[in-house]
């Protein structure tokens, strides 16, 4: 059976579910296809998820434009509408010796030229009070209050849940396998079934230049950039308050030292281009750039207090270094929402609003919904609860009073309602993101069977269906008990 819609967005991360969000505002029918076990699993999942002021991006390219829109966007209208955590904690250039500070002043002018609000340079004492661990060599950092901090996972999963309500359609385990042009419409083989539509929007991350391609689009490629990562526990000593950049150079902005939404220290990421979009390994020589040049920032930071090790892929177009949104001119019926890499969370929502104008060229006459809702409520937190509020919600839902992950402090009604939400988690490492159970300190040491047993329950699965993540992740083999007695037995 071949199912129709009239856009068809492929790819779940936070640009294509940002993009399915936004049109669902308009009387159209909407899907959006992901590969994965997921929302959020590729580049959305691994990366800073840093709301950039715009300072350092380039006003001729479309980076430094949706850069500074995206900025604004998420200040004045998203943080409005979704309960995502965004922390507007500012961002600061270090420059650790005189001979930086000229570069600093560039990217001064730079950013008032893209508009960026109240930047300024600070000097002496003043730096020391916004960062006290700072390396005592830093002589001056260019200070951008509007910069921020954002919880990719929540923020995805957030307009995902939000395009559903107001008409989309999210199918998860759907790998594009081809595509062919019909004219009128394109047919999309995936492997939950053929797909008919007249416009497809790609935004399929590292992989975007291969879906083009399925239909005669060579004009670009995709070069995997990969970044490594150290997160550190909450109780480390070492503190800072906001995020912390190095001068940057062509290719990277270096190695950055900042708070998490949930107040742990991350510190990241390595440059590295590789070929294969799905290599998310660690190397040595990687994490020790990192540490490395982490320790040029602030000093005393060691690698004791890691809790994780990560790695995430950019998805860069070498040639132009530039993000590519565009209507293809040599097949009509689709558009290119390729190379999104860093800006790129920061100026997700003003890619949707580009990529929606984009639409209205293509499908004339489109209309606005009367009843379209902007809003979606985000899942309570019981860690972040006072008492008072605490026995409210339990008095309510008795599973909110069963702590299932100690270490985050994490509830059985969380785990409950991140299942039942409209995309709902489906995985371990989906109740992970969504929720934090396996996030701290144990690393899911002592909260993931209880974790495997909820999914089972809620899904109505049996434990040994339940999966980390992808297809081959299972994490119970069988019952010890029925394995051993089938070896007795075998051995009578």
């Amino acid at each position: 059976m071949t199912n129709k819609t009239e856009v068809l967005i492929i790819g779940g991360g936070v640009v294509g579910t940002f993009i399915a969000r936004e049109l669902s505002r308009y009387k159209l029918d909407i899907t959006l296809i992901e590969k994965g076990t997921d929302v959020c699993v590729g580049t959305s999942k691994s990366n800073t998820a840093l709301i950039h002021a715009g300072f350092n991006a380039d006003s001729n390219k479309l980076k430094g434009k949706l850069n500074v829109r995206g900025n604004e966007l998420f200040r004045t209208k998203v943080q409005k509408e979704l309960e995502v955590p965004i922390e507007w904690i500012g961002a600061l250039v270090v420059a650790q010796d005189e001979a930086g500070i000229p570069q600093l002043e560039e990217i001064l002018e730079n950013g008032k030229r893209n508009k960026v609000p109240d930047l300024e340079i600070v000097k002496g004492e003043r730096l020391f009070e916004l960062e006290p661990n700072l390396n005592k060599n830093s002589v001056a950092a260019l200070y951008a209050p509007t910069a921020g901090i954002v919880n990719p996972f929540e923020l995805t999963v957030a307009l995902a849940n939000n395009a559903v309500k107001n008409g989309a359609e999210v199918i998860l385990e759907a790998e594009v396998t081809d595509i062919e042009d019909k004219g009128d419409y394109k047919l999309v083989k995936t492997s939950k079934g053929n797909i008919e539509a007249k416009l497809v929007i790609n935004a399929a991350g590292v992989y975007a230049d291969k879906i083009a391609q399925m239909v005669g689009i060579k004009d670009f490629k995709i070069t995997p950039r990969r970044g490594e990562y150290y997160l550190y526990d909450k109780i480390l000593d070492i503190k800072v308050n906001h995020t912390i950049f190095q001068l940057p150079n062509k290719v990277s902005k270096g190695i950055v030292v900042t708070p998490t939404d949930e107040d742990n220290l991350l510190i990241g990421p390595s440059a590295e281009e590789i070929e294969d979009k799905d290599d998310l390994s660690n190397t040595r020589e990687g994490l020790d750039q990192v540490i490395a040049g982490a320790k040029k920032t602030i000093p005393d930071l060691t690698t004791r207090g890691v809790i994780k090790e990560f790695a995430g892929l950019r998805a860069a177009i070498k040639e132009t270094g530039d993000f590519l949104i565009e209507a293809s001119d040599k097949v009509k019926g689709f558009i290119n929402v390729a190379g999104i890499q860093s800006p790129g969370l920061a100026s997700s929502p003003a890619i949707a609003e580009m990529v929606v104008g984009i639409v209205k060229e293509e499908l004339p006459g489109l209309e606005e919904k009367d009843d379209f809702d902007p809003y979606e409520q985000e899942i309570p937190k019981f860690r972040h609860m006072s008492h008072k509020q605490r026995m409210k919600l339990i008095e309510k839902d008795s599973n909110y009073g069963e702590i299932i992950c100690r270490c985050e402090s994490i509830t059985k009604g969380e785990i409950l309602d991140a299942i039942r939400q409209p995309v709902g988690a489906r995985t371990v490492n989906a109740i992970k993101r969504r929720v934090r159970p396996g996030a701290g300190r144990c690393q899911g040491g002592f909260c993931g069977p209880k974790v495997v047993e909820i999914l089972s329950e809620e899904l109505g699965i049996p434990k040994t269906e339940v999966k980390l993540e992808k297809d081959n992740s299972k994490i119970l083999v069988e019952k010890t008990k029925e394995s051993l007695q089938k070896e007795v037995t075998d051995n009578e």
